[in-house]
């Protein structure tokens, strides 16, 4: 396993996410299956659990708080976030921060965040009237909170206001980055802000939520030609071992062969090679044409038609990518008050966002082409009516 230092811990560069466990049938997170991802991870040097108050509809903190729970508490670092960006009316730091000590059975966070700081919530995590920094601060003070940082989302512009009122008084940042977004969502324009203001990076969503682990075939080609063995998904995690002001990159990890892999990925150091990169980043031009969802699922909550947003945006993306008729097969299982024409247009879903896409448009357009595409009962009927003239076909020419 790769260590990094950071103010004198030693770090596992590959963090485990809990933002995307394994489920049961029922929805709920499988402490079992958990508990065995959990295990490896230990047991093969991984050090670094992250978890938040929302993930996994709020399952996230109490689980991976059971499952480290008989590990000695110096034997590994957990994070979690104070979830600003999710609250209405007045804050209350105290009241959740001691609930999160209480779920997750520890008496000190070794790293705590300001959850996802961006345009819509900055304000409310700076206004002294809440004291949400400074109370975080004491926290700190009394050894509650070993090191404070955050999370965020935001723009250029948002990112420098906060780091200018803040910067000061926070240890390091978890961004979104990765060999897509290091262009695409100008990453790495905020990977440069950081470094100037001495504030080391954590990586959320190195592969995309699963977008960079799975390729077009050609840059797969190419890919395998250099290392016939490796995933798609560690190359883009090899990418980001090349940036030395990133000392934590947290994976979603959801399986144990995501697991087994991702540890083999960082069993040395090996950044990408140029070649490698040029291939990686080619492919990153091909995919900007896709809604840039990363199924943090924030928009699901506040719908008031309880549509799977980032399913339907996934499925959008595959339709746009010329799989029309599997996606329209695959939406005649769902309920048709679950397709994107039943949204309302309402924008609670784009007001959470933190990707800042206009989901109502998306989906908008989404139905409107979806409109335009055979029913998969007509798709299978042109099928069939296409091979009855193919079998015709051969028997004239026979």
């Amino acid at each position: 396993m790769i260590y990094r230092d950071f103010q004198g811990l030693s770090l596992s560069l590959l963090g485990f996410g809990t933002m995307r466990l394994p489920t049961t049938a029922a929805g709920d997170v499988d402490a079992a299956a958990t508990e065995a991802l959990l295990d490896y991870a230990m047991t093969h040097g991984v050090n670094y659990y992250d978890t938040a108050w929302p993930y996994m509809q709020n399952q996230s903190e109490t689980v991976v708080g059971r499952c480290l729970k008989k590990y000695p508490r110096e034997s590994f670092y957990l994070a979690t976030k104070f979830p600003g960006h999710m609250l209405t009316g007045d804050p209350d730091p105290a009241g959740i921060f001691e609930q999160q000590l209480e779920k997750c059975q520890v008496e000190y966070f070794d790293f705590y965040l300001l959850h996802n700081v961006y345009e819509n919530d900055m304000d409310v995590y700076t206004d002294p009237k809440w004291g949400i920094i400074d109370y975080f601060l004491e926290q700190k003070r009394l050894g509650r909170i070993r090191h404070l940082g955050f999370s965020s989302h935001a723009d250029i512009p948002c990112l420098t206001a906060f780091l200018e009122r803040c910067g000061k008084d926070m240890e390091f940042c978890q961004l979104q980055l990765n060999y897509l977004d290091w262009s695409l969502q100008r990453g790495k324009e905020k990977y440069d802000l950081l470094a100037k203001y001495n504030i080391p990076v954590w990586v959320m969503e190195p592969v995309r939520g699963g977008k960079l682990a799975a390729l077009d075939a050609d840059s797969q080609q190419k890919l395998r030609a250099i290392r016939p063995e490796a995933s798609d998904a560690s190359f883009a995690l090899r990418w980001l071992e090349g940036h030395g002001n990133i000392r934590m990159i947290l994976s979603g990890m959801s399986t144990m062969a995501q697991v087994q892999d991702n540890i083999a990925t960082f069993e040395k150091d090996d950044p990408v090679t140029p070649e490698e990169e040029a291939i990686l980043l080619a492919a990153a031009e091909k995919m900007k044409n896709s809604v840039p969802c990363t199924a943090c699922r924030y928009c699901c909550d506040g719908c008031p038609r309880g549509l799977d947003i980032p399913d339907l945006l996934h499925k959008y993306n595959q339709l746009r990518a010329g799989s029309g008729s599997t996606i329209k097969m695959q939406l005649d299982a769902v309920p048709k008050d679950k397709w994107p024409h039943a949204c309302l247009g309402c924008g609670a879903c784009a007001a959470v966002c933190p990707q800042k896409i206009a989901i109502p448009d998306e989906l908008a357009a989404f139905a409107a082409q979806l409109d335009k595409l055979p029913t998969w009962v007509e798709v299978c009927r042109q099928r069939a009516e296409a091979e009855a003239r193919e079998r015709a076909s051969r028997g004239r020419r026979e």
